[in-house]
């Protein structure tokens, strides 16, 4: 199913208290970024949810930067990932895409978390910024929606 046939992302209904989300971006490619964070930060504010947003390097550092946050003193119901690669003429595209999204999937599955994933991985600017723009179709917006389910899941299966 590509982008255009999936239904528009929409901020999903909580139970219980407004989740409180940690939104890390590597903002690496400023303006696809922004874009993303614009998407999530309206889903995050339609659902009622508080966040923190914090910015880092890479998107190499993103499953660090989470795994960092599961060892401070804030609490976190979820965690929202932003961030774009795009690929050049080396081989360090497929070795970063492979590193970040297999660190986001390792630390979600290890520690439980609730995890929108909103890290593109295009060959070219022009589809990070189509999968970026205020169209609707934004992969931060639905990586918030996705993260906000799961803290539902979690809070249904009395793991929240």
């Amino acid at each position: 199913m590509s982008t255009e046939d999936a239904p528009l992302p929409h901020a999903p209904h909580v139970d219980g208290p407004p989740p409180h989300i940690l939104l890390v971006r590597a903002p690496y490619y400023r303006g696809v970024v922004d874009g993303l964070t614009n998407g999530a930060t309206r889903i995050l504010r339609e659902a009622g949810a508080t966040f923190d947003t914090l910015d880092i390097a890479g998107a190499f550092e993103l499953p660090q930067t989470i795994r960092i946050a599961l060892r401070g003193s804030t609490r976190y119901d979820g965690f929202v990932a932003l961030g774009c690669i795009i690929r050049g003429e080396t081989d360090h595209y497929e070795f970063i895409c492979r590193a970040s999204m297999q660190g986001l999937m390792s630390v979600s599955l290890q520690f439980g978390i609730a995890l929108g994933t909103g890290l593109l991985t295009c060959d070219t600017l022009a589809q990070a910024e189509a999968r970026s723009g205020a169209d609707g179709f934004n992969k931060g917006a639905e990586a918030a929606s996705a993260a906000l389910l799961q803290v539902n899941a979690s809070r249904r299966l009395g793991a929240g």
